[in-house]
């Protein structure tokens, strides 16, 4: 049986090559990251909405400006204990923490997140044009943008070398045409082959072999589920792969039970594209939100903007599609049918909640 290769980002080399996707609103927080850590590969924290379901923040404030503050410190606040709980579960793992270039308060989690002990940073929903200055004090934390072309690794190499004398540590590359959650292209785009993993991951690991004299590792995501998608990730020249799907019924995730199970109880013919108001598809589970949603059913008047947290909104800007942010925490919380369950095309790849350990074991083929 192959053995498969560790995976070096910048400082950091983890036993497998294995990343765990960041996945909100507290799908993936301390115990799931710490959880990946502990058995070889990079546990990720995401730090999409982090402080909705937090000590620090209550969920029935009627007033929009005080919410609104509540809400970014909160979110600031439960970085940190998210952060503090997975390196005491995981005291020599390897951490890292997802944030959206998307979020209004994008700076102040890359600074909570190097402050407090991430090894790593992994930015998308944008371009990460600013992420190194941020960092700079932290040169130990590597940076990992997420992509989904070629051309985005060339402007983010080019801006980062010619602004900061810096190369990211890695590139994530999404691929649209299995990932979950917000994809990196518009649906009539999803059928073109040039989008695939097939085109673009040998494409941008030449550019980079044939650019840089410093090794910049590519790392697949979407639609790795099982030791067979992550060896054929890695024969078309990816060195590691991300995972997120699979590892939502296990016994760490931190989401409720029932969103848990309801992953558990899906297949591939449950998945469906949903606008989003970030104004990109997303991929997730049919449910009766979904179906209201696709079916241009308007959304519940009396549900405004909640906390004015991304920088683009058409829900906030023109009354279009939904609150993503209360739409993601209800389904996290276990409301399935009237939340937002995102998913992976690789959905229905476990007969059962189980333990992270154990799949990893299946991944890394024993």
């Amino acid at each position: 049986m192959q053995t498969l290769p560790s995976l070096t980002i910048g400082q950091h080399t983890a036993t497998y090559p294995i990343v765990q996707g960041g996945m909100g609103i507290r799908v993936s927080g301390a115990g799931l990251a710490a959880a990946v850590a502990n058995a070889g590969g990079i546990g990720v924290i995401s730090a999409v909405g982090l402080g909705m379901n937090s000590p620090y923040f209550d969920i029935e404030e009627k007033n929009p400006k005080t919410r609104q503050t509540q809400f970014f410190r909160a979110n600031r606040l439960a970085l940190i204990d998210e952060l503090r709980q997975a390196r005491a579960l995981s005291p020599r793992g390897l951490l890292g923490v997802n944030i959206m270039v998307a979020a209004r308060d994008y700076e102040t989690l890359v600074c909570t997140a190097v402050e407090n002990g991430a090894n790593l940073i992994f930015s998308g929903a944008g371009l990460p044009l600013t992420l190194p200055a941020l960092t700079a004090h932290r040169p130990e934390v590597a940076l990992v943008p997420i992509i989904s072309s070629v051309r985005a690794a060339q402007v983010i190499c080019k801006k980062w070398q010619r602004q900061h004398n810096r190369l990211p540590d890695a590139f994530v590359v999404e691929n649209p045409q299995a990932a979950g959650g917000h994809l990196g292209a518009k649906a009539e785009d999803l059928g073109d082959p040039a989008i695939g993993p097939e085109a673009v991951i040998p494409a941008l690991v030449s550019y980079l072999a044939e650019t840089f004299d410093q090794p910049i590792p590519v790392i697949a995501a979407g639609g790795v589920c099982d030791r067979a998608t992550l060896l054929h990730a890695l024969g078309l020249g990816a060195s590691g792969v991300q995972i997120g799907t699979r590892f939502i019924p296990t016994d760490e995730c931190d989401a409720d039970r029932h969103y848990k199970e309801f992953h558990l109880n899906a297949d591939p013919a449950d998945i469906v594209l949903v606008p989003s108001p970030v104004g990109l598809p997303g991929r997730a589970l049919r449910n009766a939100f979904v179906d209201r949603v696709n079916a241009g059913e308007p959304s519940d008047p009396k549900e405004q903007c909640f906390a004015n947290c991304l920088q683009v909104c058409k829900f906030r800007d023109r009354r279009e599609t939904y609150c993503i942010l209360r739409a993601l925490d209800r389904a996290c919380r276990g409301d399935v049918e009237n939340g937002l369950v995102f998913a992976g095309s690789s959905v229905g790849g476990s007969d059962r909640i189980q333990p992270v350990a154990e799949v990893m074991v299946e991944l890394v083929g024993g």
